[in-house]
């Protein structure tokens, strides 16, 4: 397909392509002419991921860039591919000093352990629980994260892993990964709302 069709199919306007060519972001068409390439489903592909990256994760160029190179790096094993794109959803966390904040990461880290889950020493994540943690012991909350974990580890084992296409091509897996982590996790915290208020109705009326 030439580049307006690429355009009309992809709802990407012709402009914000070749920008995605000239950075890297979108691979080059077969050339046919001296001003005339062809493109193809794959590029439709990466359309929609970077569309997902950069609308739904809202990431920065630099940051789909280094998402893009994982997809393209073949020898990359998938994984790490998806850990790419997972580290660049999460939030930049400066790391405090302090007492509370070793605490809450010294709590973070026994949790994952508690739980035997494989998470790398430096995943964001971690400070970004930690950054959590921190706040809720300065506002005098409780911390209790057994249940949430739990509900956290059904949902992915049960649906959000099941959305994946882990066999099929590397940018639909990203792609995949990024709008059920994004969406979905904008749903469930909507949906657990309602149930909030609802529950308070419940509770409140008798």
């Amino acid at each position: 397909m030439r580049i307006s069709e690429l355009s009309a199919r992809s709802g990407v306007a012709i402009p914000t392509i070749k920008y995605y060519l000239r950075e890297g972001l979108l691979p080059q068409g077969r050339q046919t002419a001296a001003t005339r390439a062809e493109y193809d489903e794959s590029h439709l592909r990466r359309l929609r991921l970077i569309r997902s990256l950069l609308e739904v994760g809202r990431l920065p160029v630099a940051s789909i860039k280094k998402v893009v190179e994982a997809v393209e790096d073949e020898s990359l094993p998938v994984h790490q591919m998806l850990g790419t794109a997972h580290y660049a959803l999460s939030p930049a966390v400066e790391p405090e000093s302090g007492e509370d904040w070793r605490l809450a990461r010294d709590q973070v880290d026994r949790l994952i352990a508690d739980l035997g889950w494989n998470v790398t020493p430096q995943a964001p994540t971690r400070d970004e629980l930690a950054q959590t943690l921190v706040r809720m012991r300065q506002l005098g909350l409780s911390i209790d994260l057994a249940p949430y974990a739990e509900v956290a580890q059904k949902l992915v084992s049960e649906i959000d892993m099941d959305k994946i296409p882990f066999h099929g091509p590397r940018d639909a897996a990203v792609e995949a990964l990024v709008l059920g982590t994004v969406l979905y996790g904008r749903a469930f915290d909507a949906l657990r709302r309602m149930a909030q208020e609802s529950e308070s109705a419940r509770r409140l009326s008798e």
